[in-house]
């Protein structure tokens, strides 16, 4: 099971969205008897790239076959890039043969499905909503920066 978030909320502890994932992954393993291998978890980490030490580490257990199968809670956990996360999909996985699911999405490689088929189009809609997001927060800074307002963290130093 792979799990990600792209922000913490915490300095030491899990993130509360990262414990949420982890028991739906959980129970859809149970509930389909399956094996659980190995948990991947990038925490703090976008996934607007795939340089991800968990993932990367799924990536080197794929590649070993000490996996065959890669569970997120959507689509959006595995990656917001489109062109990355379609080439996994559809390419990376089936040729080393590896079931793909992203559970609250109803994506699953293993079965013929229409909810399969529309997986590169909530591809792209996560790509686009972490490219709208990014604009958003850019422009809040911008605005900010206009009006004079610190944009730091906290300063080293009181006066």
């Amino acid at each position: 099971m792979y799990i990600r978030l792209s922000r913490e909320d915490g300095e030491n502890k899990e993130s509360e969205s990262i414990g949420n994932q982890r028991k739906i992954l959980q129970r859809y393993i149970k509930d389909n008897n399956l094996t659980l291998i190995k948990e991947y978890i990038d925490d703090g980490v976008s996934g607007t790239t795939f340089n991800r030490p968990g993932f990367n580490e799924l990536l080197q257990d794929i590649e070993n076959k000490s996996i065959n199968m890669v569970i997120t809670k959507d689509l959006s956990r595995l990656g917001r890039d489109y062109i990355k996360t379609g080439e996994y999909i559809e390419n990376y996985f089936p040729e080393k043969n590896i079931r793909y699911v992203a559970i609250t999405d109803g994506i699953d490689t293993y079965i013929d499905s229409t909810n399969n088929d529309i997986t590169p189009f909530k591809a792209i809609m996560n790509d686009m909503y972490a490219k709208d997001i990014s604009k958003k927060i850019r422009s809040v800074y911008k605005e900010k920066q206009k009006q004079g307002e610190y944009l730091c963290s906290t300063p080293a130093y009181r006066l």
